[in-house]
């Protein structure tokens, strides 16, 4: 009998870590090639990892709720060497004789192991724990312990993430500095001191109910509250006549969907449109680094889509400017279905460098969205209606029937303007607006 040691794989770029959520297997299992054996979850989105190899498992290093860093091993998998069996020899018969001694000193070392990885920081004065990758953080950007342990954590049991500690470390050099004043000199200190902020308690009755955030909430939520400190959110919006684009879709939808297999929504059109403006506008793809502005070369556009739990996350469309409309669809389809049954993979969400959100499907005329950091824009796309409006023709003026809507364009004014970003929203209704209703897909 062979052992394998699964170990937790490298999940993309920035990934270090991720928490254990559910076993799939108990010891003693017999694991299939392929087979799911533990969902895990990271900052990024949650997974699964499958078996490499056949076999049975035997051993589970990590329970339930563990941070487990990359290239860890999570399991031991018992392979069975095609059913033959081995004919002792003297080195396995003196091995079986000192069996005991190697395995206590096996489980003296693992045990050391164990209480080396998940032993609180040293001297922590609460006993609170800190996963390797957080003590990493601390130790290279000099946190002192009392610092470490005033850190609001958003895991469980307000375990400290390395979300946390970076979204403290973006704001840690805001806090008012103390100013030195020599012996020969009086001076009063030249400081802001912020009173504490009082937080009123909630107050709650046999009749209201107490609903615990999921992980996956409280990311979203620190997210969120991070890009509103970061960006300086400013918003445009125009009124877009996408008639031709309904009627276009409405007569090539059955053909589209019997010679490509996909249904065609209008989201791979409005994404297309969008990576042509980018085109024509590339100082909206950038990033901001402190004082130096990364621009992007690749224009990867990020497609928020709602989860069952009401959260929503964002997979990336990569070199969205190289698909052509098909190519669009099909990426938009099955990252959709995906989001929608949780099989997304970490690279997935990895790498947008533009956001379009689509808040027409909820209902809403236009929507006022807040930034997905570390991009510095993006557009929401509101519900397209039946509405009348002035028609301008050689032959004059009348009312009738079109479909329209809002385009709503959030951007960050530390570095995009009012002239960028009103151009950037007018450039993609004017693309719209122009749909070629005789095109070939």
């Amino acid at each position: 009998m062979a052992k394998f040691e699964l170990k937790l794989p490298k999940m993309g770029e920035s990934v270090a870590e991720a928490t254990i959520t559910s076993w799939l297997k108990e010891v003693g299992d017999t694991i299939e090639l392929d087979e799911p054996i533990v969902e895990i979850a990271t900052d990024k989105v949650d997974s699964e990892v499958p078996s490499e190899v056949e076999g049975v498992l035997v051993e589970k290093l990590f329970n339930v709720d563990d941070v487990v860093e990359v290239g860890q091993t999570l399991a031991i998998i018992e392979i069975n060497s095609n059913g033959v069996s081995e004919e002792p020899t003297i080195e396995k018969v003196v091995i079986a004789e000192d069996k005991a001694s190697v395995e206590a000193i096996k489980v003296e070392e693992t045990v050391q192991e164990i209480k080396e990885t998940i032993a609180p920081i040293e001297n922590s004065p609460s006993g609170r724990f800190y996963s390797p990758l957080v003590k990493t953080i601390a130790k290279k950007e000099n946190i002192s312990i009392d610092e470490l342990e005033a850190i609001v954590g958003t895991g469980k049991d307000n375990r400290l993430t390395k979300t946390d500690i970076l979204a403290y470390l973006e704001n840690r050099g805001t806090a008012p500095k103390k100013v030195e004043v020599t012996p020969t000199k009086v001076a009063k200190p030249v400081q802001t001191i912020e009173k504490p902020k009082v937080v009123t308690p909630i107050s709650v009755n046999g009749e209201d109910e107490i609903i615990e955030m999921t992980r996956m909430g409280k990311l979203v939520a620190q997210h969120m509250v991070n890009s509103v400190q970061t960006s300086a959110h400013v918003q445009s919006f125009i009124e877009v006549d996408v008639t031709k684009i309904v009627n276009w879709r409405n007569r090539i939808k059955d053909k589209f969907f019997e010679r490509e297999g996909e249904k065609i929504t209008f989201t791979p059109i409005f994404l297309e449109a969008v990576a042509k403006t980018i085109k024509d506008f590339p100082m909206v793809n950038i990033s901001v680094d402190g004082n130096t502005i990364i621009k992007r070369k690749n224009i990867n556009l990020g497609m928020a889509a709602s989860l069952a739990d009401g959260n929503l996350i964002v997979p990336v469309i990569k070199n969205a400017d190289q698909l052509n409309l098909v190519g669009m669809t099909r990426v938009v389809n099955d990252l959709a279905n995906r989001a929608r049954t949780n099989q997304l993979k970490p690279d997935d969400i990895q790498g947008g460098t533009y956001t379009v959100t689509n808040v027409g499907s909820f209902g809403s005329i236009m929507g006022t969205p807040i930034i997905n950091q570390p991009q510095v824009a993006i557009l929401a796309l509101g519900a397209i209606r039946k509405v009348p409006a002035v028609i301008e023709t050689s032959e004059g003026d009348f009312i009738g029937i079109r479909h329209k809507m809002f385009l709503s364009h959030s951007y960050d004014h530390r570095v995009v303007n009012g002239a960028l970003g009103g151009m950037f929203i007018k450039r993609v209704a004017e693309y719209l607006e122009a749909f070629d209703v005789n095109r070939e897909f």
